[in-house]
This record gives structure tokens, sequence and C-alpha cells, in this order.
């Protein structure tokens, strides 16, 4: 059952980064919509206790909601299979919209920055293999004055209020 809309320019197959990702069938034009994640909305408390059994799949909308997958026959249908990159090349436009942050060729893996989508505690080993890898990513990434700087206009929502509310 779909759940998330991939585009039609793009096909989820294994990636060199990690497990499964949307790479582009064909060229994408920079501003162009990739994705749009699907589920269901849950709580925090919900979320975590789901997790154990289904695994990563959702994506943060606010600081206690995720939208996400309920059960396990859901839960392909429900992924954007985008994996993270210190160098990606898309990005959130609003909560749950990802769009081409630049001009993407046929081939290409699609990636974004967890740090323009989660507020969450977690620490990672970054196997994305750009040239400026930052070797780790936490879900407080989005919390580093370089990066704000960086992905100016490509948080999600809940994350830019944060961002202005602290600048102010």
């Amino acid at each position: 059952m779909d759940l998330t809309y991939r585009s039609p320019k793009t096909e989820v197959r294994e990636s060199p980064i990690h497990g499964k990702g949307l790479f582009a069938r064909e060229p994408v034009s920079a501003g162009e919509i990739v994705a749009v994640k699907g589920g269901h909305i849950v709580d925090r408390e919900t979320w975590q206790e789901i997790e154990t059994e289904l695994g990563s799949a959702e994506i943060q909308v606010t600081e206690d909601l995720f939208i996400a997958p309920v059960r396990q026959d859901h839960r392909d249908g429900s992924m954007l299979f985008i994996n993270h990159s210190c160098d990606p090349n898309i990005g959130p436009q609003g909560q749950i919209v990802f769009a081409a942050m630049r001009d993407i060729e046929a081939g290409e893996e699609l990636t974004h920055d967890w740090a323009t989508t989660d507020d969450l505690d977690y620490e990672i080993a970054c196997n994305c293999g750009a040239v400026r890898c930052r070797g780790r990513v936490t879900g407080k990434d989005w919390m580093k004055p370089e990066l704000q700087e960086k992905y100016a206009g490509w948080f999600c929502w809940f994350l830019q209020r944060k961002i202005d509310e602290e600048q102010n």
C-alpha cells in the first residue's frame, strides 16, 4: 500500500550509502517535488513503541508528532527511501514535501541532510561519502550555526521556527 508519493522520475534501488535509496531515473529540475512523505500522524510515545518493531521510518513534523507507518505491511509504502548526506541534493519544503535543491542528473541518489528535519536524541556514523562529510550525524545537528547558514530556506517548518526563536 503506497502512502508516500515518489515522483515517476525516481526509482528505489540498492544504495551505496545504506540499504535502499531513492534515485533519479531521469533529470530532475531545481525546485521540482520528488517525494511527499505519507503515513499516519502519531505522538512521540506511540512512535517510540512501534519503532522497535518497524525500525526508522518516520519524519518528525512537530516537537511531539511524527508521520510514520503504524503497521509492518504499510512500512515500505510509507518509506521515502531517502538516505542522509552531508552534501544533499533535496530538502524539505514545509514538513513532508521534498524538493530538488539543485538540478539533479539521472542516476544520482536523492539525499537530504537529516539536520533539516530531525530534533531527536541519536548519534550515528555517517556513510554518505561526501567530500565534506561530518563523520557523525546527530539528531541535534540543526543547532549548528554553519548548517543553519548552509540550509537557510531548507529546514522543515518546526525546526525553522526554533531557529528563528533562537536568533531573536
